[in-house]
């Protein structure tokens, strides 16, 4: 309900406290009684004059004037009481009061038909203000002769407006519970000087009687329509030029927003981030009580206090750890930067100082300048604590958000040290309610959103050529998007040089690529002469994929390597053949670029999806950045790996080396030890060999030797161990072989080697020596098994060499396996 009588700017509801109701009945049945008591001295309106009030007044009851300054109207019906106080008997000024409040509750508030109680509350509360200026103005030490009647009027006048001013500002006050002066100067002390100006707009029609006579009201008419119009149209031009600076101030703070926007974005600040921080400081400084002009400053200060952080490196304000202490001092010039950027903005409230100072702590102990106690501006101290609070309900890369309570709790632990204490107070005793505020316009933005995006798609479908792209994201998004991309990328960048190891690069490369580009399945090709092996692949079809090699100029990977030219929406079916074509049907695009490496190619990328048509341009572009340095990366691993292969293998035959050998001996006879098990090492001696390399030179020999080890190699077990020790001389280990078993495996070995050299060489005649020691019967070390088996090996090689001394005394070729001259074939 609004109060009839001067200001209308307050709507009435019902006091939500049992102490404002309470306070409204008892101001219902003062009023009630104060009304009743007056109209029993009841006198008709039997006078000209007291009509035309009357009507003047229930005629004017619609009109209101607009004040500039001010968010509503106000009544002129208060003239009409004054003039009731000073020409019409107290009973007649009750019914104009009573009936211009009745009308104006009608025809306003719409509570026809019924009496509710704030429309009785407004009736009481005014019936008691008349009486209490009628009396007022009638007591006897204001009926001095020498105290001239304007001066009567006007005190009448203010006593009715703090009556008027009360009953609003006390239902007020009631109604949220908070202080009836701050309610009062902040609703209705702007009115005292119309209250004024009625008085003196009362007196005159007043005194005009003695120059124009009774009908003086009449004649004044005219001239009070005039002088209404003229301040209509006077303070309609006020009205307006206050519109144009409200609307301007609103597009300057809008601006503001979406700036502060559009930089915090880079740093994941959403807009409900903005909104709390406006929503929270403005109510904390109202609750302080600050001026206008403070809180303009403040509301600015809210969506700007970081924008210094320009200033400060990215990876500092993404850093997911604990910053250094080098790192924190760079971040700590973010206050001073941001306020000299605000102070060429010349804004007309004090924001550059509230940035300035957010980080100062009570104790003296913040930055930049060391300020403590009331040194700090008020703003600051508001912002400090409203920031903090956001902060620690936020998530962070190195730490979860905390919940409100759990915020509260360390900001009370820093009451009196970091935050001045009414601050925080008045944070306490009001978060719960902002919040709500926030959830609530929170709901009616996704309202609106939703309505919006029914009705753009109606539009869409009514006119296709309006239609946006699908998929474009907001700005905020994209600011976001861009600053997270270059994040990712650089810490791709530094994992990727942090191995030589290829598996885990790759490993490491799949998963940084997944938080940029969305894919279902990763192939990495690597070349080797004229084929694309897969080193590495995961998700969708990943067995099929690392079990096939792709020549180079066939398939997708294949032309990619072929043309040294990236593909975007490949078909990913041709890598896999027409064998998988069930489940080839599960990739639908793909996008394969070449890896190059310092002078040649090293591999391909191959990215797919179970969609057609998934991969854009920008994600070529992602990809691009990436593939510039994988190239040097893998080209650089696959040479650290055969520079680690050549340590450890044998170049002439792929077998381990000595080295090696040495090694998976240790831990052989470890696991026998731990199992209790036993173990055979088996040393080996080429019979023959020397002839071949004397007689057909050492590229044959070579050709020898690298059919031999392939035969010792497929001959053995899969967990046996072939190595070579160096010329023509092999190890063996055959961990758990039976003793028995020893001699046939022997046999078997040395036919698979004479087999083996006679198909690289025909012309070559060779023959196994072999030594045996057994872990643990023949020696507990590995020198010792190594030094019993050589020494066992060298007997059987001596033992050889006198069987083919007595063949050639007896006449028979030994290296043919025939008497000389005789028929090949013969038992040797």
């Amino acid at each position: 309900m609004t109060h009839n009588l001067g200001n209308d700017t307050m709507t009435l509801a019902p006091a939500a406290n049992w102490t404002g109701r309470a306070f409204t009945w008892v101001v219902i049945a003062l009023g009630l009684g104060t009304l009743f008591s007056g109209l029993s001295d009841w006198q008709s309106l039997n006078t000209p004059r007291g009509y035309l009030y009357f009507l003047i007044a229930l005629s004017a009851t619609g009109v209101r004037v607009r004040l500039p300054h001010r968010h509503g109207p106000i009544s002129i019906n208060f003239v009409f009481v004054l003039l009731g106080v000073l020409d019409l008997p107290l009973s007649q000024t009750l019914v104009i009061g009573a009936s211009t409040v009745l009308l104006q509750g009608y025809i306003y508030r719409f509570d026809r038909p019924k009496m509710t109680p704030p429309l009785l509350y407004q009736v009481s509360a005014t019936a008691i203000a008349i009486t209490i200026t009628y009396r007022v103005y009638g007591s006897g030490w204001l009926s001095h002769e020498e105290l001239h009647s304007v001066y009567r009027l006007m005190v009448a006048s203010g006593v009715l407006y703090s009556m008027n001013t009360f009953a609003v500002s006390a239902w007020a006050a009631f109604r949220a519970g908070g202080n009836l002066a701050l309610a009062w100067r902040e609703l209705n002390m702007w009115a005292f000087p119309y209250y004024l100006a009625g008085s003196i707009l009362a007196a005159l029609f007043h005194f005009s009687q003695s120059l124009l006579g009774g009908q003086s009201p009449v004649l004044l008419l005219p001239f009070a329509f005039i002088a209404h119009c003229a301040s209509h149209s006077y303070l309609g031009r006020l009205a307006n030029q206050k519109h144009h600076l409200e609307r301007m101030a609103e597009l300057h703070m809008r601006t503001i927003e979406a700036l502060a926007l559009a930089i915090e974005a880079k740093d994941h600040t959403t807009q409900n981030h903005l909104q709390r921080m406006q929503l929270y400081c403005q109510s904390i400084g109202q609750d302080l009580g600050l001026p206008p002009e403070e809180l303009e400053a403040l509301r600015a200060a809210a969506v700007l206090h970081d924008v210094g952080k320009l200033a400060v490196p990215e990876h500092i304000l993404a850093k997911p750890g604990r910053l250094s202490r080098e790192e924190f001092e760079k971040v700590k010039i973010h206050p001073s930067i941001g306020a000299e950027i605000l102070e060429r903005v010349d804004f007309p409230y004090p924001v550059a100082r509230i940035v300035r100072y957010h980080h100062e702590k009570w104790n003296g102990g913040g930055y930049p300048s060391g300020l403590r106690g009331e040194e700090i501006p008020m703003g600051a101290r508001v912002l400090a604590v409203v920031d903090c609070f956001d902060a620690l309900i936020s998530g962070r890369p190195y730490r979860p958000a905390y919940s409100m309570e759990q915020a509260l709790d360390k900001m009370a632990a820093e009451s009196g040290a970091s935050f001045d204490p009414r601050v925080l107070e008045s944070l306490f005793r009001g978060y719960r309610d902002w919040e709500a505020r926030l959830a609530e316009r929170e709901r009616l933005h996704a309202v609106v959103e939703r309505d919006v995006a029914t009705e753009l798609a109606q539009r869409d479908r009514a006119h296709p050529s309006l239609a946006q792209p699908p998929g474009r994201p907001a700005f905020s998004d994209s600011i976001a998007a861009a600053r997270q991309e270059a994040q990712l990328l650089l810490e791709l960048a530094q994992q990727l040089g942090n191995s030589l190891h290829l598996d885990e690069t790759l490993s490491v490369l799949s998963t940084g690529l997944k938080q940029l580009i969305a894919f279902d399945s990763i192939t990495i090709y690597v070349l080797r002469e004229d084929q694309l092996s897969p080193r590495y692949a995961s998700g969708d079809c990943a067995s099929i994929l690392l079990a096939r090699e792709i020549p180079v100029g066939q398939g997708l990977a294949g032309w990619v390597a072929l043309h040294r030219s990236p593909v975007v929406n490949g078909n990913p079916r041709v890598e896999l053949g027409a064998a998988d074509g069930v489940r080839a049907g599960q990739l639908e695009s793909a996008l394969a670029l070449p890896l190059m490496g310092v002078e040649q190619l090293a591999g391909v990328l191959m990215l797919s999806r179970r969609t057609a048509e998934s991969f854009t341009k920008d994600h070529l572009r992602v990809l691009l950045t990436v593939t510039n340095k994988l190239g040097v990366v893998v080209e650089n691993a696959l040479k650290y790996e055969q520079a680690t292969a050549s340590a450890s293998t044998d170049f002439l035959t792929a077998l381990p080396n000595s080295r090696s050998l040495f090694l998976q001996l240790e831990n052989e006879i470890a696991r026998a030890k731990r199992v209790n098990g036993t173990l055979a090492v088996l040393v080996t001696d080429l019979d023959g060999f020397k002839l071949v390399n004397d007689r057909y030179g050492h590229l044959e020999g070579n050709n020898v030797l690298r059919a031999v080890a392939k035969a010792l190699r497929m001959s053995v077990r899969e967990y046996d161990y072939v190595a070579r020790m160096g010329g023509d001389e092999f190890v063996i280990l055959m961990p758990g072989m039976k003793p028995g078993d020893l001699q046939d495996k022997v046999a078997m070995l040395d036919h698979a080697v004479s087999a083996a050299a006679g198909s690289a060489c025909p012309e070559a005649d060779i023959a196994l020596s072999v030594g045996i020691a057994q872990f643990p019967h023949d020696g507990p070390s590995a020198e010792q098994l190594l030094a019993e088996a050589d020494h066992r090996m060298y007997q059987s090689k001596q033992q050889r060499k006198r069987m083919r001394r007595r063949a050639a005394a007896v006449g028979f070729d030994f290296e043919r396996g025939a008497p000389a001259g005789g028929t090949p074939g013969f038992p040797r």
